[in-house]
């Protein structure tokens, strides 16, 4: 999550509270979903590819990457 944390701190937040952002954003996010998908949602604020099973793994790469 460099890229996300650099944006945040061009703003003006200090390292510390870009971190603190980006966690309480993937919280609230992993609030609203089903807990079956709490560690795709883990690895994307990590800065990982997602393991994208079933559904969602047939639609993989048609977005580009």
């Amino acid at each position: 999550m460099n890229e996300l944390k650099l944006k945040l701190t061009s703003l003006g937040l200090s390292e510390e509270m870009a971190g603190q952002v980006i966690s309480t954003v993937a919280e609230f996010v992993k609030s609203k979903i089903p807990d079956s998908y709490h560690g795709m949602i883990d690895d994307i604020f990590a800065g990982k590819a997602p393991e994208m099973g079933g559904v969602l793994g047939s639609l993989d790469g048609l977005f580009g990457k």
